[in-house]
């Protein structure tokens, strides 16, 4: 089956309160993608976003961003009020997001909507409470202290609250906090509802017009996290919880020194002593968000770069031994309804090519990496087998308009004489076209492709921080001559998806 979809992230998407949200814009896209064929919508990390704004570092793998939650829709179910709404300016620029205006007003919002919810949804946010158990209440814990601390980070809280899950008397400590802080503990956990309601909805909805999401799980998670401090027998941790090796990828030839994510790492001993139990939990709530699930940075399961904690870069870090087949094959046997995709990019060795192999899972598939150079290259399309994903450029790279236009002129040649482009058709429509056209048995392709967009529209540069995950798509992008396009496409090369009934 051969198939088609765009990657646009829910914060992308139009709204008047200052970023994308789960309202009527997520609702008109979904109608979009039904109506020009394209099966999936791609999507990056849901959870709450901390400094850097980064979807990659969340306070939780398990909670969804409140930043996410239409706040339009919470005026029509009396959770706010229109003069509310018109009191808050979320900034003026309709293309990028202002998160400073995010950070200052929507809280305030959202307290509102819970002081006027809290009594009315007392029963189902109870049972939203109980069915979510095994992480909620860690999570609105955590939330509630880091507002107690200044939100400072876990690391840096009084002993008791810090050590809590590794001391004898830890659940009593627990038990105190959490009484001190219910009311912040239950503001957190109606905001989760809110944010889960809407997003069941809409995904509901995609779902009866043949449309299904595509999202990313994060290899790993920040330190900074309900994850990290609620369970960090998990982590490779000294006593006082600091960690003793962090994640990063070694200096290579675009960077020197590497890349030095600060990650703590898993231990991954311990994992594998329950079965991988953690990391189940994580895939099964992953599975009710997403219809595919992408495992960022595939090749860390096989081999992963380990730096030492304190290092200011990535240079003396060393390759260790990830979970390999044994976590595959446990993933497999828990949850063998599950599709995924491995983001097997990168310094990729036998191992890591085995372990892709292995688990059965298509890898990916990068154009914008094909054309470097006259050397053969598994990125060109002739070179695809037909169980992978084919991109033009993940939310990672430049568009492809950006991308044509800083190539040196060699490689400019090399990629229109392979690609066949016309000065008519245009250098972005051809890249899509040499998507579409492959064997792979899904061709994703950017939003910003479609648009023709530039450097503007880059949603992240990595290794800078201040200028990424800003950009929005403009109400009136999605034009009729945007639309046939797509039509034309999808259809021209067997993509396209008709919904039966």
């Amino acid at each position: 089956m051969r198939d088609a979809g765009i990657l646009l992230h829910i914060s992308s998407l139009p709204s008047p309160h200052g970023i994308g949200t789960l309202g009527k814009a997520a609702y008109d896209f979904t109608d979009f993608l039904e109506k020009t064929g394209t099966r999936y919508w791609q999507i990056l990390p849901l959870g709450p976003t901390g400094c850097g704004d980064s979807p990659y570092q969340t306070f939780s793998i398990f909670a969804g961003n409140p930043y996410f939650i239409d706040l339009d829709m919470l005026r029509e179910d009396g959770l706010l009020t229109e003069e509310e709404l018109d009191a808050v300016s979320f900034g003026s620029d309709p293309e990028n997001a202002d998160y400073g205006q995010l950070y200052a007003h929507r809280p305030g919002l959202l307290h509102k909507a819970w002081k006027r919810g809290r009594d009315r949804d007392a029963e189902p946010v109870s049972r939203f409470r109980e069915e979510n158990s095994g992480w909620i209440e860690d999570y609105a814990l955590f939330m509630a202290a880091r507002q107690l601390f200044s939100e400072k980070p876990w690391t840096q809280w009084p002993e008791d609250i810090r050590l809590c899950h590794v001391r004898p008397d830890g659940r009593e400590t627990i038990e105190r906090y959490s009484a001190f802080l219910k009311e912040g503990v239950d503001y957190e956990i109606y905001v989760q509802y809110l944010f889960y309601r809407q997003w069941d909805a809409l995904r509901a909805y995609a779902g009866g017009r043949g449309v299904e999401f595509i999202g990313d799980v994060p290899i790993y998670v920040p330190m900074d996290s309900a994850d990290v401090w609620a369970e960090p027998g998990y982590f490779q941790l000294d006593g006082a919880l600091c960690p003793t090796e962090v994640a990063g990828v070694p200096p290579d030839g675009f960077t020197a020194d590497g890349q030095l994510w600060g990650n703590p790492l898993y231990d991954w001993d311990a994992m594998a002593a329950d079965g991988f139990a953690w990391w189940l939990r994580r895939l099964k709530a992953a599975s009710k968000l997403f219809d595919i699930t992408r495992i960022d940075h595939f090749r860390g399961l096989s081999g992963y770069w380990a730096v030492p904690y304190g290092e200011t870069t990535a240079r003396n870090g060393r390759w260790r031994q990830g979970p390999g087949k044994a976590f595959i094959d446990a993933v497999k046997a828990a949850l063998p309804e599950m599709r995924f995709i491995a983001e097997d990019l990168g310094y990729l060795t036998p191992d890591v090519l085995e372990l892709v192999r292995h688990s059965g899972w298509p890898g990916m598939k990068v154009l914008e990496f094909a054309f470097d150079s006259r050397e053969p290259s598994d990125y060109l399309p002739h070179n695809y087998p037909k169980n992978c994903v084919c991109y033009a450029g993940t939310h990672d790279n430049e568009t492809a308009r950006q991308w044509f236009e800083s190539m040196c002129p060699e490689a400019r040649e090399y990629a229109a004489s392979y690609m066949a482009l016309t000065e008519s058709e245009g250098f972005n429509k051809g890249l899509i076209r040499t998507g579409m056209s492959s064997v792979a048995e899904l061709f994703v392709s950017q939003m910003q492709d479609w648009l023709g967009k530039g450097g503007e529209a880059r949603m992240n540069t990595p290794g800078t921080v201040g200028s990424n995950w800003k950009w929005r798509m403009t109400t009136d992008a999605l034009t009729p001559a945007v639309i046939q396009d797509i039509i034309t496409m999808t259809a021209l090369y067997g993509r396209a998806r008709k919904r039966e009934g």
